[in-house]
């Protein structure tokens, strides 16, 4: 990927603007219709912000006469993707998994057979930071070329307080060496290490909460995660959590419903969480009291592929009850390990039901809505920093409907053009 500021000029030491024409917008302006589509639209960039989006026809005379000119010749463009639940940072594979699974294995089975998320400690703990970001780079590099702008990093397989802060330290790294928007999660209370077996309140006790707070101290955490399930944390340990990240002031989202209905959802709505992910064995109630908390549901069909669940999220009920649904990779090295988006829109819609508008929207905004950032991205608005992906299509139904294809023309994260 290169990357080229065309929004200053050398000379005279200006910041010009960039005009960006003969395009065919999707804004996702919650706004505006649908996709909130302008035919023959332009985009103005001053410095790293949108300063007009909208019909080419009534761009700004001052911006025209000024301003550096890129012709899209009739392209589409969205916003920037943004993959809002993932696990990149790790050490090690789980390939051994994935061939037991094919033997008949379960996920439960695995994880209560040692493996799971356990069995990536250990490869995770025995690198250092900067062997966590090598590692990780070749997945982030290939969401980036995708046309991801912000990405969601989780720690949760150190499972001890300098583990888990050495994952994030790595994260908020990858932030530093590629073009991207990176938001940090804090999951400590993610699985029990094998010293803690049997001993979840004791762990948490011992390291999750401290962890949290020497995390916060460091600047180290963007939110706080968690993983409510039998096999993991209860509603009452994963509220210990919570409690802590209001004191903090950091904002909550929750693993909930993936594997059974402990009431995770109605939990993390009760904090008014950010997001709350997976939710195949969601119930209505569940569904209604994110909507009245507006907690995001990001859906994850590569988990569900990947496990070969058979009970799917319930998207009727999250749309009858108005919750905003969003879509992400969860890529992990045990039940995700999937690095496209655009693979992941497509699973969304032939797995989950979801349409062409429900995939663009949580590949976009609602994945901007689930981290806390629809102020900043995630729509083509005024105002918004200037992240957007150029696609090489005749519909926007391609960027869902095509599998192992990726048309990304081009993308602008932050005003500078990053070329395939």
């Amino acid at each position: 990927m290169n990357g080229n500021n065309f929004s200053g000029d050398e000379a005279s030491g200006e910041v010009r603007p960039h005009l960006w024409r003969n395009a065919r917008l999707a804004t996702l302006d919650p706004q505006k219709q649908g996709l909130g589509i302008i035919e023959k639209g332009a985009v103005v960039v001053e410095g790293r912000r949108i300063s007009y989006v909208g019909p080419e026809s009534e761009v700004p005379v001052r911006a025209i006469e000024r301003a550096a000119i890129t012709d899209l010749e009739g392209r589409w463009v969205t916003p920037g993707l943004v993959d809002c639940h993932t696990h990149i940072v790790y050490g090690g594979n789980r390939a051994r998994e994935f061939e037991m699974r094919l033997e008949g294995a379960t996920y439960e089975e695995i994880a209560r057979a040692g493996g799971g998320i356990v069995s990536s400690v250990k490869a995770t703990n025995a690198l250092s930071v900067d062997g966590l970001v090598q590692a990780a780079l070749p997945r982030l590099d290939t969401l980036l070329l995708e046309g991801i702008t912000t990405i969601e990093i989780k720690s949760g397989y150190g499972l001890n307080i300098e583990a888990e802060l050495k994952m994030l330290r790595a994260a908020r790294q990858l932030e530093r060496v590629r073009p991207v928007r990176v938001v940090t999660s804090y999951l400590g209370a993610h699985a029990t290490p094998v010293e803690y077996k049997g001993r979840n309140t004791d762990y948490i006790t011992d390291v999750v909460l401290p962890g949290l707070e020497q995390a916060h101290a460091e600047g180290l955490v963007d939110a706080v995660d968690g993983f409510c399930e039998g096999i993991a944390f209860s509603v009452a340990q994963i509220s210990r959590v919570f409690d802590k990240a209001e004191a903090l002031g950091l904002p909550v989202k929750l693993h909930a419903e993936q594997l059974s209905d402990l009431g995770g959802a109605k939990l993390a709505a009760s904090y008014k969480a950010l997001s709350a992910d997976h939710l195949e064995y969601l119930d209505a109630e569940g569904a209604a009291a994110m909507a009245a908390a507006g907690t995001v549901a990001v859906l994850l069909p590569g988990a569900f592929y990947a496990i070969n669940e058979k009970q799917k999220p319930p998207v009727n009920a999250l749309r009858e009850a108005g919750t905003h649904i969003a879509i992400a990779t969860d890529c992990n090295p045990g039940t995700s390990p999937l690095t496209s988006l655009l693979l992941t829109m497509n699973m969304s819609a032939t797995l989950f039901g979801l349409t062409v508008e429900e995939c663009i929207a949580g590949a976009t905004r609602e994945g901007a809505r689930a981290l806390g950032l629809l102020d900043e991205t995630g729509t083509l608005e005024t105002g918004k920093s200037a992240d957007f992906a150029i696609w090489d299509v005749e519909s926007l139904a391609e960027l869902v409907y095509r599998i192992g294809f990726n048309p990304l023309h081009a993308h602008v994260f932050k005003g500078e053009r990053i070329d395939r």
